[in-house]
Protein backbone atom coordinates (compact mmCIF):
# COMPACT_ATOMS: atom_id res chain seq x y z
CA UNK A 1 0.00 0.00 0.00
CA UNK A 2 1.28 3.53 -0.94
CA UNK A 3 1.85 5.99 2.30
CA UNK A 4 -2.00 8.25 2.25
CA UNK A 5 -1.34 12.19 2.88
CA UNK A 6 -3.89 15.05 2.86
CA UNK A 7 -4.55 14.52 -0.80
CA UNK A 8 -5.65 11.51 -0.88
CA UNK A 9 -9.83 10.96 -0.04
CA UNK A 10 -10.38 8.86 3.19
CA UNK A 11 -12.70 7.41 1.05
CA UNK A 12 -10.02 6.04 -1.15
CA UNK A 13 -11.79 2.49 -1.81
CA UNK A 14 -9.93 -0.97 -0.44
CA UNK A 15 -10.92 -3.99 -1.13
CA UNK A 16 -11.23 -6.71 1.09
CA UNK A 17 -9.88 -10.80 0.04
CA UNK A 18 -12.54 -12.12 2.53
CA UNK A 19 -15.51 -13.51 1.01
CA UNK A 20 -17.55 -13.79 3.47
CA UNK A 21 -18.20 -10.83 6.10
CA UNK A 22 -20.04 -10.94 9.69
CA UNK A 23 -23.88 -9.77 9.74
CA UNK A 24 -23.73 -7.03 12.05
CA UNK A 25 -27.16 -6.38 12.47
CA UNK A 26 -30.33 -8.16 12.76
CA UNK A 27 -32.70 -9.57 10.61
CA UNK A 28 -35.97 -7.81 11.24
CA UNK A 29 -39.07 -9.79 12.53
CA UNK A 30 -41.76 -10.54 10.14
CA UNK A 31 -44.32 -8.46 9.57
CA UNK A 32 -47.53 -9.59 11.49
CA UNK A 33 -49.80 -11.77 8.98
CA UNK A 34 -52.53 -10.90 6.75
CA UNK A 35 -55.60 -12.97 8.44
CA UNK A 36 -58.29 -11.92 5.58
CA UNK A 37 -55.74 -13.99 3.01
CA UNK A 38 -56.50 -17.72 2.35
CA UNK A 39 -54.46 -20.31 3.87
CA UNK A 40 -53.61 -22.01 0.75
CA UNK A 41 -52.26 -18.35 -0.71
CA UNK A 42 -50.28 -17.83 2.05
CA UNK A 43 -49.00 -21.62 2.06
CA UNK A 44 -48.08 -20.75 -1.69
CA UNK A 45 -45.90 -17.50 -0.79
CA UNK A 46 -44.47 -19.55 1.88
CA UNK A 47 -42.90 -21.87 -0.10
CA UNK A 48 -40.37 -18.54 -1.35
CA UNK A 49 -40.15 -16.76 2.00
CA UNK A 50 -38.90 -19.52 4.07
CA UNK A 51 -35.84 -20.51 1.64
CA UNK A 52 -35.07 -16.80 0.82
CA UNK A 53 -31.67 -16.16 2.82
CA UNK A 54 -30.51 -13.16 4.13
CA UNK A 55 -27.37 -14.34 5.17
CA UNK A 56 -26.40 -15.91 1.79
CA UNK A 57 -27.71 -12.76 -0.30
CA UNK A 58 -25.53 -10.29 2.03
CA UNK A 59 -22.63 -12.32 1.36
CA UNK A 60 -23.13 -12.08 -1.81
CA UNK A 61 -23.11 -8.21 -1.82
CA UNK A 62 -20.57 -8.79 0.22
CA UNK A 63 -18.48 -10.53 -2.03
CA UNK A 64 -19.62 -7.93 -5.26
CA UNK A 65 -18.58 -4.91 -3.44
CA UNK A 66 -15.85 -5.57 -1.33
CA UNK A 67 -14.07 -8.23 -2.33
CA UNK A 68 -14.55 -7.95 -6.61
CA UNK A 69 -15.07 -4.11 -5.62
CA UNK A 70 -15.57 -1.15 -8.39
CA UNK A 71 -17.25 -2.89 -11.35
CA UNK A 72 -16.85 -0.08 -14.00
CA UNK A 73 -18.45 -1.23 -17.59
CA UNK A 74 -15.50 -2.95 -19.85
CA UNK A 75 -13.08 -3.57 -16.96
CA UNK A 76 -11.77 -6.63 -15.68
CA UNK A 77 -13.37 -6.08 -12.43
CA UNK A 78 -17.16 -5.92 -14.40
CA UNK A 79 -15.38 -8.99 -15.97
CA UNK A 80 -14.80 -11.20 -12.78
CA UNK A 81 -18.24 -9.83 -11.71
CA UNK A 82 -19.72 -11.71 -14.73
CA UNK A 83 -18.28 -15.15 -14.20
CA UNK A 84 -19.20 -15.21 -11.12
CA UNK A 85 -22.82 -14.65 -11.44
CA UNK A 86 -22.73 -17.21 -14.51
CA UNK A 87 -20.72 -19.96 -12.18
CA UNK A 88 -23.26 -19.07 -9.58
CA UNK A 89 -26.04 -20.26 -11.99
CA UNK A 90 -24.86 -23.42 -13.54
CA UNK A 91 -24.11 -24.74 -10.09
CA UNK A 92 -27.89 -24.40 -9.56
CA UNK A 93 -29.05 -26.19 -12.90
CA UNK A 94 -30.06 -23.73 -14.97
CA UNK A 95 -29.70 -23.04 -18.77
CA UNK A 96 -27.16 -20.19 -18.79
CA UNK A 97 -25.65 -17.99 -21.84
CA UNK A 98 -23.65 -14.53 -22.05
CA UNK A 99 -24.44 -11.88 -24.80
CA UNK A 100 -20.96 -9.71 -24.95
CA UNK A 101 -21.10 -7.19 -26.80
CA UNK A 102 -19.14 -3.64 -27.76
CA UNK A 103 -19.04 -0.52 -25.18
CA UNK A 104 -17.67 2.95 -26.47
CA UNK A 105 -14.13 3.77 -25.85
CA UNK A 106 -13.39 4.07 -22.36
CA UNK A 107 -10.74 6.64 -20.75
CA UNK A 108 -8.75 5.28 -17.49
CA UNK A 109 -6.17 7.51 -15.88
CA UNK A 110 -3.82 7.74 -12.65
CA UNK A 111 -2.28 10.28 -11.12
CA UNK A 112 0.70 10.11 -8.65
CA UNK A 113 2.59 12.98 -6.66
CA UNK A 114 6.50 12.83 -6.76
CA UNK A 115 6.13 12.22 -3.08
CA UNK A 116 4.42 8.57 -4.28
CA UNK A 117 0.87 9.75 -2.74
CA UNK A 118 -2.29 8.85 -4.95
CA UNK A 119 -5.10 11.02 -6.26
CA UNK A 120 -8.49 9.70 -7.33
CA UNK A 121 -9.03 11.03 -11.05
CA UNK A 122 -12.07 10.97 -13.13
CA UNK A 123 -10.88 10.95 -17.27
CA UNK A 124 -13.94 12.47 -19.50
CA UNK A 125 -14.47 11.70 -22.70
CA UNK A 126 -12.73 13.60 -25.53
CA UNK A 127 -9.28 13.97 -23.31
CA UNK A 128 -6.04 12.88 -24.66
CA UNK A 129 -4.14 10.06 -23.81
CA UNK A 130 -0.54 10.31 -22.54
CA UNK A 131 2.17 8.11 -23.34
CA UNK A 132 2.43 4.90 -21.46
CA UNK A 133 5.32 6.45 -18.82
CA UNK A 134 2.41 9.48 -18.73
CA UNK A 135 3.69 13.20 -18.08
CA UNK A 136 5.58 14.21 -15.11
CA UNK A 137 5.62 17.78 -14.93
CA UNK A 138 5.08 20.67 -12.09
CA UNK A 139 1.35 22.23 -11.50
CA UNK A 140 0.58 25.77 -12.78
CA UNK A 141 -2.54 27.31 -10.55
CA UNK A 142 -4.68 28.68 -12.86
CA UNK A 143 -7.25 29.67 -10.85
CA UNK A 144 -10.56 29.70 -12.65
CA UNK A 145 -8.76 29.05 -16.01
CA UNK A 146 -9.57 32.22 -17.58
CA UNK A 147 -7.40 33.31 -20.27
CA UNK A 148 -6.08 36.37 -18.02
CA UNK A 149 -5.20 33.36 -15.41
CA UNK A 150 -2.14 31.94 -17.49
CA UNK A 151 0.98 33.38 -17.84
CA UNK A 152 3.89 32.33 -19.95
CA UNK A 153 4.98 30.35 -16.82
CA UNK A 154 2.09 27.83 -17.69
CA UNK A 155 4.02 26.39 -20.67
CA UNK A 156 5.08 23.01 -20.34
CA UNK A 157 3.54 22.36 -16.83
CA UNK A 158 0.38 20.81 -15.36
CA UNK A 159 -2.27 23.54 -15.32
CA UNK A 160 -4.37 23.18 -11.82
CA UNK A 161 -8.02 25.03 -12.41
CA UNK A 162 -10.99 25.20 -10.39
CA UNK A 163 -14.49 24.74 -11.62
CA UNK A 164 -16.96 27.63 -11.97
CA UNK A 165 -17.58 30.71 -13.86
CA UNK A 166 -16.36 29.14 -17.55
CA UNK A 167 -17.02 26.08 -19.43
CA UNK A 168 -14.61 22.92 -18.75
CA UNK A 169 -14.14 23.05 -22.39
CA UNK A 170 -13.11 26.82 -22.42
CA UNK A 171 -10.67 25.97 -19.27
CA UNK A 172 -8.94 23.36 -21.14
CA UNK A 173 -8.50 25.14 -24.34
CA UNK A 174 -7.00 28.40 -22.70
CA UNK A 175 -4.75 25.99 -20.86
CA UNK A 176 -3.73 24.24 -24.12
CA UNK A 177 -3.16 27.74 -25.55
CA UNK A 178 -1.09 29.07 -23.23
CA UNK A 179 1.36 25.94 -23.34
CA UNK A 180 0.20 23.62 -20.49
CA UNK A 181 0.95 20.07 -21.33
CA UNK A 182 -1.98 18.58 -19.36
CA UNK A 183 -4.94 19.91 -16.74
CA UNK A 184 -6.72 18.90 -13.50
CA UNK A 185 -9.49 20.30 -12.79
CA UNK A 186 -10.88 20.38 -9.63
CA UNK A 187 -14.53 20.26 -8.06
CA UNK A 188 -15.81 23.79 -5.92
CA UNK A 189 -18.25 21.79 -3.96
CA UNK A 190 -17.30 19.01 -1.45
CA UNK A 191 -17.72 15.42 -3.15
CA UNK A 192 -16.53 11.91 -2.32
CA UNK A 193 -15.70 11.22 -5.60
CA UNK A 194 -13.85 13.12 -8.68
CA UNK A 195 -15.45 15.60 -10.74
CA UNK A 196 -16.08 14.57 -14.17
CA UNK A 197 -16.05 17.44 -16.50
CA UNK A 198 -17.78 17.51 -19.75
CA UNK A 199 -15.53 18.53 -22.86
CA UNK A 200 -18.37 18.80 -25.38
CA UNK A 201 -18.10 17.26 -28.61
CA UNK A 202 -14.74 16.60 -30.45
CA UNK A 203 -11.58 15.94 -28.87
CA UNK A 204 -9.31 18.56 -26.82
CA UNK A 205 -5.27 18.19 -27.37
CA UNK A 206 -4.11 17.94 -24.13
CA UNK A 207 -5.00 15.03 -21.38
CA UNK A 208 -8.05 16.22 -19.35
CA UNK A 209 -8.47 14.69 -15.19
CA UNK A 210 -10.95 15.96 -13.03
CA UNK A 211 -10.25 15.77 -9.17
CA UNK A 212 -12.34 16.53 -5.65
CA UNK A 213 -12.08 20.02 -4.36
CA UNK A 214 -10.38 18.45 -1.25
CA UNK A 215 -7.71 16.90 -4.10
CA UNK A 216 -7.39 20.12 -5.78
CA UNK A 217 -6.44 22.14 -2.44
CA UNK A 218 -3.93 19.49 -1.20
CA UNK A 219 -2.22 19.55 -4.61
CA UNK A 220 -2.41 23.41 -4.44
CA UNK A 221 -0.95 23.69 -0.90
CA UNK A 222 1.70 20.19 -0.53
CA UNK A 223 2.82 20.36 -4.46
CA UNK A 224 2.46 23.36 -6.53
CA UNK A 225 3.55 25.67 -3.63
CA UNK A 226 6.57 23.54 -3.28
CA UNK A 227 7.42 23.28 -6.89
CA UNK A 228 6.74 19.63 -6.74
CA UNK A 229 5.80 17.41 -9.35
CA UNK A 230 3.04 14.78 -10.62
CA UNK A 231 2.56 12.08 -13.16
CA UNK A 232 -0.38 12.06 -15.03
CA UNK A 233 -1.35 8.57 -17.17
CA UNK A 234 -4.17 8.74 -19.15
CA UNK A 235 -4.84 5.34 -21.48
CA UNK A 236 -7.67 4.84 -24.02
CA UNK A 237 -9.15 1.35 -23.85
CA UNK A 238 -10.80 0.61 -27.43
CA UNK A 239 -12.66 -2.36 -28.79
CA UNK A 240 -13.75 -2.98 -25.06
CA UNK A 241 -16.81 -5.09 -24.15
CA UNK A 242 -19.40 -5.84 -21.89
CA UNK A 243 -21.52 -8.98 -21.06
CA UNK A 244 -24.99 -9.92 -19.83
CA UNK A 245 -25.48 -13.53 -18.68
CA UNK A 246 -29.41 -15.25 -18.93
CA UNK A 247 -30.22 -18.04 -16.95
CA UNK A 248 -33.30 -19.68 -18.08
CA UNK A 249 -36.24 -22.22 -16.80
CA UNK A 250 -38.85 -23.70 -18.99
CA UNK A 251 -41.61 -25.49 -17.74
CA UNK A 252 -41.14 -29.55 -19.02
CA UNK A 253 -44.28 -29.56 -20.50
CA UNK A 254 -46.19 -27.30 -23.33
CA UNK A 255 -44.01 -24.78 -25.50
CA UNK A 256 -44.37 -20.92 -26.50
CA UNK A 257 -45.07 -20.48 -22.74
CA UNK A 258 -45.48 -16.81 -21.60
CA UNK A 259 -42.26 -15.22 -20.07
CA UNK A 260 -41.32 -13.35 -16.65
CA UNK A 261 -38.04 -11.90 -16.82
CA UNK A 262 -36.12 -11.08 -13.60
CA UNK A 263 -33.57 -8.41 -14.37
CA UNK A 264 -30.35 -6.48 -12.23
CA UNK A 265 -26.99 -5.21 -13.40
CA UNK A 266 -24.06 -5.88 -11.91
CA UNK A 267 -21.55 -2.88 -13.23
CA UNK A 268 -21.09 -0.12 -11.01
CA UNK A 269 -19.75 4.30 -11.89
CA UNK A 270 -15.72 4.52 -11.08
CA UNK A 271 -14.01 4.76 -7.57
CA UNK A 272 -18.35 3.19 -6.05
CA UNK A 273 -18.03 -0.55 -4.42
CA UNK A 274 -21.55 -0.86 -5.85
CA UNK A 275 -23.05 -2.32 -2.77
CA UNK A 276 -26.47 -0.69 -2.71
CA UNK A 277 -26.12 -0.08 -6.30
CA UNK A 278 -26.28 -2.62 -7.66
CA UNK A 279 -24.56 -5.45 -5.64
CA UNK A 280 -27.96 -5.57 -3.89
CA UNK A 281 -30.38 -5.72 -6.74
CA UNK A 282 -28.04 -8.81 -7.72
CA UNK A 283 -27.57 -10.78 -5.24
CA UNK A 284 -31.02 -10.61 -4.37
CA UNK A 285 -32.27 -11.94 -8.02
CA UNK A 286 -29.59 -13.99 -7.20
CA UNK A 287 -30.88 -15.68 -3.94
CA UNK A 288 -33.67 -15.82 -6.23
CA UNK A 289 -33.00 -18.29 -8.60
CA UNK A 290 -31.62 -20.20 -6.11
CA UNK A 291 -35.12 -20.64 -4.24
CA UNK A 292 -37.05 -21.14 -7.81
CA UNK A 293 -34.64 -23.50 -9.66
CA UNK A 294 -36.90 -26.84 -8.89
CA UNK A 295 -39.99 -25.50 -8.24
CA UNK A 296 -42.84 -26.62 -10.35
CA UNK A 297 -43.40 -23.75 -13.38
CA UNK A 298 -45.86 -22.93 -15.57
CA UNK A 299 -44.03 -19.93 -17.64
CA UNK A 300 -40.90 -19.48 -18.77
CA UNK A 301 -38.71 -17.72 -16.26
CA UNK A 302 -35.34 -15.91 -17.04
CA UNK A 303 -33.05 -14.41 -15.19
CA UNK A 304 -30.76 -11.53 -17.03
CA UNK A 305 -28.10 -10.34 -15.09
CA UNK A 306 -27.19 -6.91 -17.44
CA UNK A 307 -23.81 -5.09 -17.55
CA UNK A 308 -23.31 -1.46 -18.73
CA UNK A 309 -26.07 -0.57 -17.18
CA UNK A 310 -24.35 3.26 -15.63
CA UNK A 311 -23.16 3.99 -19.15
CA UNK A 312 -26.89 4.38 -20.48
CA UNK A 313 -28.83 1.08 -19.87
CA UNK A 314 -26.72 -0.45 -22.80
CA UNK A 315 -27.23 -4.00 -20.99
CA UNK A 316 -30.60 -4.24 -21.38
CA UNK A 317 -31.11 -3.00 -24.82
CA UNK A 318 -28.64 -5.33 -26.12
CA UNK A 319 -31.05 -8.25 -24.46
CA UNK A 320 -34.00 -6.97 -25.61
CA UNK A 321 -32.82 -5.70 -29.27
CA UNK A 322 -32.12 -9.90 -29.17
CA UNK A 323 -35.48 -10.41 -28.40
CA UNK A 324 -37.64 -12.23 -31.36
CA UNK A 325 -40.88 -10.24 -32.13
CA UNK A 326 -42.06 -13.35 -30.74
CA UNK A 327 -40.27 -13.61 -27.53
CA UNK A 328 -41.77 -9.80 -27.15
CA UNK A 329 -44.95 -11.22 -27.34
CA UNK A 330 -44.52 -14.15 -25.05
CA UNK A 331 -43.18 -11.53 -22.37
CA UNK A 332 -45.65 -10.44 -19.39
CA UNK A 333 -43.58 -9.13 -17.03
CA UNK A 334 -40.08 -7.74 -15.98
CA UNK A 335 -39.39 -7.16 -12.09
CA UNK A 336 -35.83 -5.25 -12.38
CA UNK A 337 -33.79 -4.57 -8.80
CA UNK A 338 -31.89 -1.32 -8.34
CA UNK A 339 -30.91 -0.33 -4.88
CA UNK A 340 -32.71 -2.14 -2.86
CA UNK A 341 -30.79 -2.96 0.20
CA UNK A 342 -29.72 0.77 1.45
CA UNK A 343 -29.92 1.43 4.98
CA UNK A 344 -30.38 4.67 4.81
CA UNK A 345 -33.08 5.41 7.64
CA UNK A 346 -34.81 8.35 5.13
CA UNK A 347 -35.83 5.57 2.60
CA UNK A 348 -38.32 4.05 4.26
CA UNK A 349 -40.62 2.99 1.02
CA UNK A 350 -40.06 0.49 -1.75
CA UNK A 351 -40.92 2.61 -4.88
CA UNK A 352 -42.18 1.18 -8.34
CA UNK A 353 -40.94 2.83 -11.21
CA UNK A 354 -42.69 2.34 -14.05
CA UNK A 355 -41.68 4.46 -16.91
CA UNK A 356 -45.56 5.96 -17.74
CA UNK A 357 -46.26 6.14 -14.06
CA UNK A 358 -49.14 3.69 -14.88
CA UNK A 359 -50.00 0.84 -12.88
CA UNK A 360 -49.23 -2.80 -14.79
CA UNK A 361 -48.92 -6.75 -13.92
CA UNK A 362 -45.94 -6.12 -12.06
CA UNK A 363 -46.81 -3.32 -9.39
CA UNK A 364 -50.64 -4.95 -9.44
CA UNK A 365 -49.04 -8.65 -8.68
CA UNK A 366 -46.74 -7.22 -6.29
CA UNK A 367 -49.42 -4.95 -4.32
CA UNK A 368 -51.51 -8.06 -3.42
CA UNK A 369 -48.35 -9.91 -2.45
CA UNK A 370 -47.15 -7.15 -0.25
CA UNK A 371 -51.11 -7.41 1.43
CA UNK A 372 -50.77 -11.01 1.62
CA UNK A 373 -47.31 -11.36 3.61
CA UNK A 374 -47.20 -7.94 5.36
CA UNK A 375 -44.47 -6.12 3.27
CA UNK A 376 -43.40 -3.64 6.14
CA UNK A 377 -42.43 -0.94 3.88
CA UNK A 378 -44.75 1.24 2.00
CA UNK A 379 -45.01 0.83 -2.01
CA UNK A 380 -45.27 3.58 -3.61
CA UNK A 381 -46.09 3.38 -7.85
CA UNK A 382 -43.80 6.50 -9.19
CA UNK A 383 -43.59 7.64 -12.57
CA UNK A 384 -39.22 7.54 -13.49
CA UNK A 385 -37.02 5.76 -15.86
CA UNK A 386 -33.18 5.91 -15.28
CA UNK A 387 -32.92 1.89 -15.14
CA UNK A 388 -33.45 -0.88 -16.84
CA UNK A 389 -36.91 -1.68 -16.81
CA UNK A 390 -36.71 0.78 -19.54
CA UNK A 391 -35.26 -1.31 -21.75
CA UNK A 392 -38.44 -3.99 -21.39
CA UNK A 393 -41.05 -1.03 -21.14
CA UNK A 394 -39.60 0.47 -24.61
CA UNK A 395 -40.14 -3.10 -26.32
CA UNK A 396 -43.71 -3.34 -24.38
CA UNK A 397 -42.88 -5.29 -21.98
CA UNK A 398 -44.80 -4.57 -18.72
CA UNK A 399 -41.82 -3.37 -16.28
CA UNK A 400 -41.41 -2.36 -12.71
CA UNK A 401 -37.98 -0.75 -11.41
CA UNK A 402 -37.99 -1.52 -7.37
CA UNK A 403 -35.75 1.03 -5.64
CA UNK A 404 -35.48 2.15 -2.33
CA UNK A 405 -36.44 5.90 -2.09
CA UNK A 406 -37.62 8.45 0.79
CA UNK A 407 -41.41 8.53 0.54
CA UNK A 408 -42.21 12.40 -0.34
CA UNK A 409 -38.75 13.00 -2.03
CA UNK A 410 -38.25 9.95 -3.64
CA UNK A 411 -34.71 11.02 -2.98
CA UNK A 412 -31.87 8.28 -3.15
CA UNK A 413 -29.38 7.69 -0.42
CA UNK A 414 -26.62 10.04 0.19
CA UNK A 415 -24.02 7.28 -0.70
CA UNK A 416 -25.93 6.98 -4.60
CA UNK A 417 -22.84 6.70 -6.93
CA UNK A 418 -20.10 7.43 -4.69
CA UNK A 419 -17.03 5.71 -3.18
CA UNK A 420 -19.41 5.35 0.39
CA UNK A 421 -21.63 3.06 -1.46
CA UNK A 422 -19.60 -0.22 0.76
CA UNK A 423 -21.72 -2.90 2.23
CA UNK A 424 -21.95 -0.97 5.79
CA UNK A 425 -24.74 0.66 4.14
CA UNK A 426 -26.77 -1.98 3.50
CA UNK A 427 -29.58 -3.43 5.34
CA UNK A 428 -29.41 -7.26 5.96
CA UNK A 429 -33.41 -6.57 7.12
CA UNK A 430 -33.94 -4.64 3.52
CA UNK A 431 -32.12 -7.61 1.19
CA UNK A 432 -34.71 -10.19 3.09
CA UNK A 433 -37.64 -7.63 2.48
CA UNK A 434 -37.06 -7.14 -1.53
CA UNK A 435 -36.46 -10.89 -1.87
CA UNK A 436 -39.58 -11.47 -0.50
CA UNK A 437 -41.66 -9.32 -2.17
CA UNK A 438 -40.51 -10.12 -5.37
CA UNK A 439 -39.67 -13.78 -4.70
CA UNK A 440 -43.22 -14.36 -3.80
CA UNK A 441 -44.43 -11.81 -6.40
CA UNK A 442 -42.85 -13.91 -9.50
CA UNK A 443 -43.97 -17.33 -8.37
CA UNK A 444 -46.97 -16.02 -7.90
CA UNK A 445 -46.89 -15.55 -11.88
CA UNK A 446 -45.58 -18.51 -12.95
CA UNK A 447 -45.62 -21.09 -10.43
CA UNK A 448 -47.84 -24.10 -10.59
Amino acid sequence: MKKSSSILLSTLLVTSSLYFAPLNSAIAAEAAPNHDVHPSEKAFDQKVIARVSAERIYEDVYFLSETIGPRVTGTEEEQRAAEFIKERLLSYGYEVSTQEFSIPDKMTGHLQTSDQNEVLVSIPSGSADTPTEGITAELYDAGLGKGADFTEEAAGKIALISRGEITFREKVDNAAAAGAIGVLIYNNVDSPGPINPSLGSGEVSIPVAGITKASGEALLQDVAAQNKTVTLKVKRIENAKSQNIIATRTPQKGKDHDIVHVSAHFDSVPFAPGASDNASGTAVALELARVLKSYPIEKELRFVFVGAEEIGLVGSEHYVSQLSNEEIQRSIANFNMDMVGTSWENATAIYMNTVDGKANIVTDTAQATAKRIGTPSELVLYQRGASDHVSFHDSGIPAVNFIRREPGTANLEPYYHTPLDKVEHISIARLKEAGDLVGASVYNLVGK
